[in-house]
């Protein structure tokens, strides 16, 4: 698996209406807003969870969070790197206020180790800590298009991702669509649409620590450097952080800078953070790049991904899944080039009490596409009964106008 996200670009296709189903009515919720304890700004992507319960979210870019529950809700706990984990009473509306995390540590002890035997150390022990039984968690999923500065597309999807232990690699892992919806701009000029394949696939296929063919392919580890940077803490746990960037070429494919954070005790990736080599911008479209229009031009500018991994005692877990891919368009002969930006969002909602695999008739496929199989907004309640990443004001907005058609 080298590609590192594939999309597609085609004339827009209508979307059929499907029948959904209904999830347990989750009958309590606490609301509010995570900013930085000394500037005031708002925190994104930071895990807002319910000690002892799997029930868990992120705050959007503007802090925002709403977590639900099938019980009471006594106490919330929020989690982010570089921060102090935090646990507060929950209320109706809260006010989360969250300091920096100080580290205290010799400059001796900061340098120390190999940077690349540590890596190696780590991914030689992911059979042992990463989850060791197969699970069905729950997810909320998000992608989003935007032309210039303007949504054109907007589709969410409740869904089920089914992991099989390490062992038993990416190939038996799999994902379903419990419920979902899309909405895509009707307007004349928006008729080039920008498709995503794989949907909820991708938090899968690009699942680093366990697919390592993506990063961590044992012929291309002599064609990166190997740094040690700053430590960091991840909620109260200290982090080796290593950047990995390319010091040689790999011949059919673009490589990857990098930046890993590993669990100092145990030796486990918490984090990783890539960006796509935009050196050589024909492998990079390679990797990137289905099908397309004739006469259109593909011009790539950032394809970055963020994976984090949540410990469970010893053991590890996929938390939280985003990919950022930047480009412009134009058609030949024409004078400006189009920019457009695709984000794919996803966050483990839940843990199900019964890691049952998903029938093959009802997975998701890699070459399945959300706008495919989603029917359109409508009811304002839609996720009344789930959990979800909340929208910023701003997709909020513009929600507002793609109903509207303008």
């Amino acid at each position: 698996m080298r590609k590192w996200l594939v999309i597609i670009l085609l004339t827009l296709a209508a979307w059929p209406l499907k029948g959904q189903v209904d999830s347990v009515r989750l009958g309590y919720a606490v609301r509010g807003t995570v900013l930085d304890a000394q500037t005031g700004r708002p925190l994104e992507s930071v895990h807002v969870s319910i000690p002892g319960r799997h029930q868990a979210t992120v705050t959007n870019a503007d802090g925002d969070f709403t977590l639900k529950s099938d019980r009471t809700i006594s106490d919330v706990e929020f989690s982010y790197l570089g921060y102090k984990t935090i646990r507060q009473k929950a209320s109706a509306k809260m006010s989360v206020r969250m300091q920096r995390g100080t580290i205290m540590l010799s400059e001796a002890s900061i340098i120390a180790g190999d940077p690349k035997l540590i890596v190696e150390a780590a991914l030689s022990r992911v059979e042992e800590t990463y989850c060791t039984e197969p699970e069905l968690l729950e997810c909320f999923y998000r992608e989003t298009v935007q032309k210039r500065n303007r949504y054109t597309y907007v589709a969410e999807a409740v869904a089920r991702l089914y992991k099989y232990t390490f062992t038993g690699g990416v190939q038996r892992d799999a994902a379903a669509l419990e419920k979902s919806r899309v909405l895509v701009s009707q307007r004349k000029r928006d008729t080039l649409a920008v498709k995503t394949m794989g949907g909820p696939n991708q938090a899968l296929t690009h699942d680093l620590i366990k697919n390592t063919e993506v990063l961590f392919y044992e012929g291309d580890m002599e064609l990166y450097s190997f740094n040690m940077e700053m430590p960091a803490y991840i909620g109260d746990r200290l982090q080796f952080v290593i950047s990995m960037t390319p010091a040689g070429e790999a011949p059919d494919y673009a490589l990857y800078h990098a930046t890993l954070y590993i669990d100092r005790e145990l030796l486990t990736f918490t984090r990783i953070e890539t960006s796509l080599d935009m050196a050589d911008k024909a492998k990079a479209t390679r990797m990137l790049l289905i099908s397309k229009p004739i006469g259109l031009r593909f011009f790539p500018e950032e394809a970055s991904l963020v994976m984090n991994y949540r410990l469970n005692g010893d053991k590890c877990r996929l938390e939280y899944f985003k990919s950022t891919i930047r480009f412009a368009c134009d058609w030949r002969k024409r004078l400006f080039k189009t920019r457009y930006t695709v984000v794919n969002e996803l966050v483990v909602t839940d843990v199900r009490p019964e890691a049952v695999p998903i029938p093959r008739k009802d997975r998701f496929r890699m070459s399945d596409a959300l706008n495919d199989k989603a029917p359109e907004f409508q009811d304002p309640d839609f996720w009344k009964d789930y959990n979800i990443i909340e929208p910023t004001e701003s997709l909020e907005h513009a929600i507002g106008r793609l109903k509207k058609g303008r």
